[in-house]
């Protein structure tokens, strides 16, 4: 089966920079854009202009300086939001207008205050406008997901009539389930006239941790256009994680044939740029890009990786530029770990010196949260200096009996933790 093509709409430097503690100066956002340019992103949504004077010319900076990937920026639905937006991307090689409004009937009358014929009137005026400046123009029916059907298919359909070339339905609020916006997907695009003519895309939402899941059934039911960011930044409990759903289409490739143009060697780099430009660190057992993404201490894990990788890796650390060694020291190790680790540090041990510095490190590990290099170096040291160490409380036991079949379990690891699954 061929792969079909599906664009990547970074949003990291709009809905990602939108959520609290992850704002950034325009310097920043046109250093962070060059690098989703070199990551391979297809649309890099810059900014929203009509927010502040800073945004807006942050977005002219990047549409300027960066010229492969489209170059889009947020509008309401108002003139005055579409105007500085057409300012906004006007250098731009590509540029792209994105405007939006809510369509669901909570956000129409709780908080637009408007009828569904004006929505629809503004919509589709809006998407005329921004062809003023563009052709490139999308639009988005904010709350989607949480819409009237018949009523999202008649802003969707006069959309495209007023010129509109991508269509993104939103999961505003992470409400969704992954059957639910596959189902979605399959009826909007059923019964909207020219439908085929237009780019449907996917904008999901974190709130019930169901962002990337979501992403991934849009796609299969026919979304050819994921908005996502690095690292899963964004309002509340953040977006599609930009790394989750690029690796996922290429990890299950048997599952979802999808091709992107990402670079993944430079998804690590970016997310540690990320990181760097906000304060903001990346959760430990973050997917992809959390220190723990391919660290393994479990003793058991460890024999396996050792032996050969694929016993507990889906992927490589290489293949996303993480530079990570996938052995930590800890509690739940086992001997050739520690073996491994003192070979790479030049430490040559005899089997003897290995059986005791594993026991000396163990009888120390439960005090520590990991194993350091230089806790290594001290213990061999230690060796070296006086001597096989005094026994330890560990002494009698099994070197390591996550390497022995049948052996017994070490008094660390009586409760199981850490071992296999």
């Amino acid at each position: 089966m061929p792969k079909d093509r599906v664009r990547i709409f970074d949003t990291t430097l709009r809905d990602g920079e939108q959520a609290p503690g992850f704002s950034l100066r325009p310097d920043e956002k046109l250093q962070l854009a060059r690098q989703l340019d070199a990551l391979g992103v297809d649309i890099i949504e810059a900014g929203f202009p009509i927010a502040s004077p800073a945004d807006a010319e942050a977005v002219r900076r990047i549409a300027a300086e960066v010229s492969r990937p489209i170059v889009a920026c947020l509008a309401r639905c108002r003139r005055e939001d579409i105007e500085r937006a057409g300012w906004a991307i006007e250098p731009a090689a590509r540029p792209r207008i994105h405007t939006f409004i809510a369509t669901s009937d909570l956000h129409l009358q709780a908080k637009l205050r408007i009828t569904r014929e004006e929505c629809l009137d503004a919509a589709a005026e809006s998407v005329r406008r921004a062809r003023q400046f563009t052709d490139d123009v999308q639009f988005s029916a904010e709350d989607a997901t949480r819409s009237d059907r018949g009523f999202l298919c008649r802003v969707i359909e006069a959309v495209i009539e007023a010129g509109a070339s991508t269509i993104n339905l939103p999961d505003t609020v992470g409400y969704s389930t992954p059957d639910e916006i596959a189902e979605f997907f399959h009826t909007i695009q059923s019964r909207v006239p020219g439908a085929d003519r237009v780019t449907f895309s996917t904008h999901c939402h974190d709130d019930l941790g169901l962002a990337v899941a979501n992403t991934l059934a849009a796609v299969q039911a026919g979304a050819r256009q994921v908005e996502c960011t690095v690292n899963g930044i964004g309002e509340r409990a953040g977006n599609a994680s930009l790394e989750e759903v690029v690796m996922a289409f290429r990890v299950r490739a048997d599952r979802m044939p999808y091709a992107t143009g990402i670079d993944t060697r430079k998804i690590y780099p970016s997310s540690q740029m990320l990181t760097r430009l906000t304060g903001q660190s990346v959760q430990a057992n973050k997917a992809i890009v959390g220190r723990n993404a391919f660290a393994h201490e479990a003793g058991i894990h460890q024999d396996g990786v050792l032996k050969d990788p694929r016993t507990y890796e889906i992927m490589r650390a290489e293949d996303v530029g993480a530079p990570w060694k996938p052995i930590v020291l800890g509690k739940h190790s086992g001997r050739h770990a520690v073996q491994r680790r003192c070979a790479e540090l030049g430490l040559e041990l005899t089997p003897v010196e290995i059986g005791d510095a594993y026991r000396a490190l163990m009888a120390i590990a439960d005090d520590r949260k990991a194993i350091t290099d230089e806790d290594l170096v001290v213990v061999v040291a230690g060796l070296r200096q006086h001597g096989r160490t005094r026994p330890s409380p560990l002494a009698g036991q099994p070197v390591d009996p996550f390497e022995t079949p049948g052996s017994s379990i070490h008094p660390l690891h009586e409760s199981g933790y850490g071992h296999g699954v």
